[in-house]
């Protein structure tokens, strides 16, 4: 049975690893082809390879720093010379690590704002831009968290670039619709990817205390930010743009000013 995107092609920024890896094998697996795109071509090249005897799919690498707007836009424009379109975009590209505001570089500061909050603007201006001329509809699907609304220490960075990325995706949402290019967003909760645990939950004490703070009792996993992605990105969506789904567990909504024991 052919899969739900078949004859679709993807960009996935961020895709050789973690959650990014996880949303492209879904792609693959419901029939799209999909590039993936980050810094570290031997990583890339290896998860092409992998997805790729995986799922039977085209998977093509990418090397690419989403803060360079000149290189998106090559990116981009290649990814439609050689796939023949583009009909999906997530922007999962992200960089973060928790730091104390006051301690915080201007360094540090410009590098993760650079790729959360510019690199999603540039990567879905590209992708809008070549839709745009040719007339075709798609789906950006943008990875934010819940501290963009609610804050929290230590992320003070990532959690403004994130706000930034919300109000784009709402933004882009009533601009494109007339074009019937759809923006949306996943707010994944703490999932315990290669490089997310081990920046910022590196100790088996952090992830018990992490768990404990979930009402649904357990951290997620990338296969279910996928399924959420799957969701957004297809035509049981179609009506739905602007929006942000959260999956995590429950977790941000257990931060009550008050406490019952046992729940949550």
């Amino acid at each position: 049975m052919a899969g739900r995107f078949e004859g679709k092609a993807a960009l996935v920024t961020g895709g050789g690893t973690g959650l990014g890896y996880a949303m492209s094998r879904m792609l693959l697996e419901e029939g799209a082809r999909v590039v993936i795109a980050s810094r570290n071509r031997e990583r890339l090249e290896r998860a092409a390879e992998e997805l790729s005897r995986a799922t039977g799919g085209r998977v093509l690498p990418m090397a690419l720093d989403v803060r360079d707007a000149e290189a998106v836009e090559r990116v981009v424009a290649e990814a439609v010379e050689r796939l023949g379109r583009l009909d999906f975009l997530v922007n999962n590209a992200a960089g973060n690590f928790v730091v104390r505001a006051e301690e915080l570089s201007p360094r540090g500061w410009d590098a993760v704002v650079g790729i959360v909050l510019d690199g999603s603007f540039y990567c879905s201006r590209a992708f809008g831009r070549q839709a745009i001329a040719r007339g075709s509809s798609g789906a950006i699907l943008n990875i934010v968290a819940s501290y963009a609304w609610t804050g929290g220490p230590g992320t003070v960075h990532s959690a403004a670039a994130k706000a930034g990325v919300v109000a784009m995706t709402r933004t882009l949402a009533v601009e494109w619709a007339r074009y019937g290019i759809r923006v949306n967003a996943i707010a994944p909760g703490p999932v315990p990817t290669e490089g997310a645990a081990s920046h910022l939950f590196p100790g088996e004490a952090d992830v018990r205390a992490l768990e404990a703070q979930v009402p649904l009792g357990r951290l997620g996993t990338p296969e279910d930010v996928a399924r959420a992605a799957r969701f957004l990105l297809s035509e049981e969506a179609s009506w739905i743009t602007g929006e942000v789904l959260t999956v995590d567990g429950g977790q941000w909504l257990g931060k009550g000013m008050f406490r019952i024991p046992g729940a949550g």
